[in-house]
C-alpha cells in the first residue's frame, strides 16, 4: 500500500483528523505493519491494549458481552482510547478473514508526541471536540 494511501486512512481516524499531511505522514512511519489469521482474537474486552490498529486489509467482528456490535474492514480502526490510556479494552476484536493492520503502540505514540507537539496539540483537540460532543447528548 503506498504511503499517500496510509496518510489518507490515517485522516479518517478522527484522533488524527486535525494533522497536516507532514503530521501524518511522521505516524505512519512510526507504525508497523501487523498481520493476523483468520479466527485470531486481535483484543479482547476487559483485558489492556497497547494501542490502535487501523485495517489495511481483510475484516473483523466487534463485538461487547458477546453480542456482535459492528463489521469492520479496510480503513476502519478500533484501539484509539488504548493509544491515549493504555486502559482495558472495551470489546473484543477478532479477525473474520486473515487481515493486514497498521498497529501504533502507546509507548510509541508518546515518543511521538514529545518529537512533535503539534500532534499532541491536535491529538488533545480532537479528543476535546469529541468529549464536546458527548457531553451535548441527551441523557
Amino acid at each position: 500500500m503506498a504511503k499517500d494511501d496510509v496518510t489518507e486512512m490515517l485522516a479518517k481516524v478522527p484522533l488524527f483528523s486535525g494533522c497536516s499531511k507532514r503530521e501524518l505522514a511522521v505516524i505512519a512511519q512510526a507504525a508497523k505493519e501487523v498481520r493476523h489469521k483468520a479466527g485470531t482474537v486481535i483484543a479482547r474486552e476487559g483485558e489492556y491494549g497497547i494501542g490502535l490498529f487501523l485495517i489495511l486489509e481483510g475484516k473483523c467482528r466487534v463485538t461487547i458481552g458477546g453480542k456482535e456490535k459492528a463489521i469492520l474492514g479496510p480503513g476502519d480502526f478500533f484501539g484509539e482510547i488504548a493509544l491515549i490510556d493504555g486502559g482495558p479494552r472495551t470489546a473484543t476484536v477478532t479477525a473474520i478473514t486473515d487481515v493486514r493492520l497498521l498497529g501504533i503502540t502507546e509507548w510509541v505514540f508518546r515518543g511521538l508526541l514529545k518529537e512533535h507537539p503539534s500532534i499532541a496539540i491536535h491529538t488533545l483537540e480532537a479528543i476535546a471536540g469529541r468529549l464536546r460532543a458527548v457531553s451535548k447528548e441527551p441523557v
